[in-house]
């Protein structure tokens, strides 16, 4: 009697430890990228030690901005503080006339910490492309893809124009799934072989009809861009834009693997104050202090919704996304911004002269169309923050 409880208890050992085996025998059979995943889980904006990644390094003077004689004057409702936290923001900035009105970090941020922009980090590769027509690298936004890249040309491939990717109208078969394991997103974010893995997607849809968010043409147009340019889109950033802006500090682009590719279509990383910059190179079209860093008439079509295609439930004109830039219908205004997948917002308010920064571990899962939720209590409080400091 006394030995049938150690039996049991042995058995129950063995199964565990045959059941741990099979996990671990299966955990190395998965791919790279899933293996990946299952270590880090779910995207964080804190991933910079996580990833390779190359520098993209300030000028040696800065341009900063001023601050409001009314800076930080505002007082937060109990409602907005607590909507802030409930969304796990880190940093909260409102800019007017160049000039910082209000800034606030959470959650042992700072003016000096590197947050992840997601998917804002698509607008960024739009005003490079911008860039790289004014100087004849690229030759016109209707070349096809395969001029730059001859490889590209299986089927509907060849097809693909850059202005089908800046619209992403591609029609590119990626699924744009972040919480599966196995998506082709999820092999993007957390896999070694960007390129192969872009250039061996079909093309599904014939491009240039309708709208579909997917991320893989970002990744493609960088790839045009570093083909037509013959540097890294770290250099190419660094050497058109964030010194020319004359950044406050060195920012980072994530890459897949040492000496790899940079994740263009999520990964660029910098400050709050930092991205900002890109807000006032949307207010300005494309001007820094005098200085036209992209041509203006692209970041017009650029900021304007590419009316001419199906959005993406196909009942109607699109009318929220320009070449890799949102627009916003807001109010009465009409506000360009970007936006990465956890509520990473830059929000530029022409009518306004205003900019808005919001970054953060969290957004609302809530959509009215293209937009969630979260987006509109923020502009909402921006709009007090503003009221508040006319004048000033």
């Amino acid at each position: 009697m006394t030995l049938y409880p150690m039996k049991r208890k042995n058995l129950i050992l063995r199964v565990l430890g045959l059941t741990v085996a099979g996990l671990v025998v299966v955990y190395f059979c998965l791919p790279y990228y899933a293996r990946q995943a299952l270590i880090h889980l779910y995207p964080t904006i804190d991933d910079l030690d996580l990833f390779e990644r190359y520098t993209v390094h300030a000028a040696d003077s800065c341009w900063d901005w001023n601050e409001s004689v009314s800076y930080n004057s505002y007082r937060l409702d109990e409602a907005d503080s607590a909507y802030l936290s409930e969304m796990k923001t880190v940093s909260f900035l409102v800019i007017r006339h160049d000039s910082i009105v209000f800034e606030r970090y959470y959650g042992g941020w700072n003016d000096t910490l590197t947050s992840n922009l997601f998917s804002a980090t698509k607008s960024i590769v739009s005003m490079l492309v911008g860039v790289a027509c004014e100087e004849g690298a690229i030759g016109s936004l209707d070349d096809r893809v395969c001029k730059y890249i001859p490889s590209y040309n299986k089927g509907l491939q060849k097809e693909v124009t850059i202005r089908n990717l800046l619209t992403m109208s591609g029609g590119m078969d990626w699924d744009e799934s972040y919480a599966s394991l196995f998506s082709v997103t999820t092999h993007g974010y957390y896999g070694n072989d960007l390129y192969e893995l872009v250039m061996k997607l079909d093309v599904t849809e014939k491009p240039g009809v309708q709208y579909s968010y997917r991320s893989g043409e970002t990744q493609l147009l960088a790839f045009v861009l570093e083909a037509a340019t013959g540097k890294t889109l770290s250099e190419y950033a660094e050497e058109k834009l964030w010194r020319p802006m004359l950044a406050g500090q060195d920012a980072y682009w994530l890459l897949d693997k040492k000496g790899g590719d940079e994740k263009a279509f999520c990964c660029f990383h910098t400050t709050a104050r930092d991205a900002a910059r890109f807000g006032r190179l949307m207010l300005h079209k494309g001007n820094w202090n005098d200085r036209q860093l992209v041509p203006e008439s692209y970041m017009t079509e650029a900021m304007t919704p590419a009316s001419y295609l199906q959005n993406q439930w196909g009942d109607g004109p699109l009318d929220y996304y320009g070449f890799q830039i949102w627009v916003m219908h807001y109010k009465d205004q009409v506000n360009p911004y970007m936006r990465g997948m956890l509520g990473q917002y830059i929000i530029a308010i022409p009518s306004r002269d205003a900019i808005v920064v919001r970054l953060g571990h969290k957004r609302s899962d809530e959509y009215v169309r293209e937009m969630t939720t979260d987006i509109y209590r923020y502009m909402d409080l921006a709009m007090k923050i503003l009221d508040g400091s006319d004048g000033n």
